[in-house]
């Protein structure tokens, strides 16, 4: 097995090595305290979260630094799928549970490990790699470029100007909308969800183990379980098109009138009609009068959904999933552009993964991408690049703030026109 080594030095200034080496099953439970430890939350895990947690990891993908016996950051990845724009499912390595110990930050532990796991990940052919980043600062540094924003709002829902005595767009359509059983949501759910991931770009793939812990037929004693209220919409033929999974909480003003606000952990559709239907059937359960969306789009249709569309308060718009190509010319080749276009780019790497001069031939159908010599059109870093990929974020833009330098005059404005998409990309899960 080969290790990666850090030096450190103790207090009488000999060195010791810091061991960064893949995980064994015996190492878990103290990985797990020293992740518990970075998340913040009660160190030492319990037997069940130990095995909760230890079901749904890759322990040869999982990584630790070890001064001496002790374990000192965390680390890991997992195959995961992300849609590209046009539908195609693209192959990537989900980074997730990083973590350095207070007492051994500054000593490049992360760097190490990230490292490591890109050049393994690189190896296996993934196109990129994926993650959702606590902080900002932290993963620019490693070619990693905000792709995909989220936004939540938060619905008033006596001044929405809905009106919940009267039916709701399922009742227009022939659809309806039915409680459901977190059963029902195993059996339903996931064939939904590749639907939904088969159309809108920035969608990851979701596991059997993700739906057992969505649903509690999994838990952990570091997040006590509180069961979700659980909506299926069917069409008219019956067949499931929509799914929310909401929470709500118990508050009453001084004078007896409810004040509830329910809280949307999942809401997901694959047609305007099923979409309308969930928003219009959360926002009027009674006693609830107030409606936060969770994790959406930010051009998400929820606000135009209401009569009055300031009764939706935007509460934030953040930065989400951050996107690091690994291979270009598949990145590229994997998605579709809305009209035909040529571009050379210049692709900056300093880890050397994925650098070079490329040429993309784009349009409806596809694309072709090919190392070249010809003369750049743009120039620009491999993060920046994983910015464009799906959509969401403009050349024009990123030139003025310096970070694509337009060789070729037009240049910046013709990717907008390539790269850009009708409608943001949208990632509704964190892992």
């Amino acid at each position: 097995m080969t290790h990666a080594h850090a030096d450190t030095r103790t207090p009488t200034g000999t060195r010791t090595p810091i061991d960064i080496r893949t995980l064994t099953d015996s190492e878990f439970p103290d990985w797990l305290r020293v992740l518990n430890t970075g998340f913040l939350r009660a160190p030492t895990p319990t037997d069940r979260d130990v095995e909760t947690r230890r079901s749904g990891v890759v322990i040869d993908r999982t990584q630790g630094a070890f001064d001496d016996s002790r374990c000192v950051a965390t680390f890991r990845s997992f195959p995961q799928e992300i849609t590209a724009v046009g539908g195609a499912a693209v192959a990537a390595s989900a980074v997730t549970n990083v973590s350095v110990s207070p007492t051994h930050r500054r000593r490049g532990l992360l760097s190490r490990m990230m490292a490591k796991d890109l050049a393994a990940a690189k190896e296996r052919g993934d196109v990129v790699s994926t993650l959702i980043a606590a902080e900002y600062p932290i993963y620019g540094r490693f070619g990693f470029g905000p792709a995909v924003s989220v936004a939540e709002w938060t619905v008033d829902v006596p001044r929405s100007g809905l009106d919940p005595r009267r039916p709701g767009p399922s009742a227009e359509d022939g659809g309806r909308v039915d409680l459901a059983t977190a059963d029902e949501v195993r059996k339903e759910g996931p064939a939904l969800h590749e639907r939904l991931r088969a159309e809108q770009h920035g969608v990851v793939n979701r596991t059997e183990h993700g739906w057992k812990l969505a649903t509690g037929e999994l838990t952990v004693d570091y997040d006590p379980w509180k069961e979700p209220y659980y909506a299926l919409y069917r069409s008219a033929s019956g067949e499931v098109e929509g799914l929310v999974a909401y929470r709500a909480d118990d508050k009453w003003s001084e004078s007896g009138q409810p004040q509830n606000t329910a809280t949307v952990q999942d809401l997901i559709a694959v047609t305007p009609a099923a979409e309308r239907a969930l928003w219009h059937f959360v926002c009027s359960v009674d006693w609830v009068t107030a409606v936060t969306s969770g994790f959406r789009a930010p051009d998400d249709v929820l606000p135009l959904l209401l009569p009055d569309r300031r009764a939706a308060r935007l509460m934030f718009v953040a930065d989400f999933l951050w996107v690091r190509l690994l291979d270009v010319v598949r990145a590229l080749e994997a998605r579709t552009y809305p009209v035909p276009g040529a571009l050379v780019l210049d692709v900056r790497d300093e880890a050397g993964l994925a650098g070079g001069r490329f040429r993309l031939d784009a349009g409806p159908e596809g694309a072709s991408c090919a190392p070249t010599d010809a003369s750049p059109d743009l120039t620009l870093d491999v993060g920046t690049l994983g910015s464009l990929w799906l959509g969401d974020e403009s050349a024009v833009r990123l030139a003025a703030l310096g970070h694509v330098t337009e060789e070729t005059a037009g240049a910046a404005g013709m990717a907008d026109v390539l790269f850009r998409t009708a409608r943001r990309p949208w990632c509704p899960d964190v892992f």
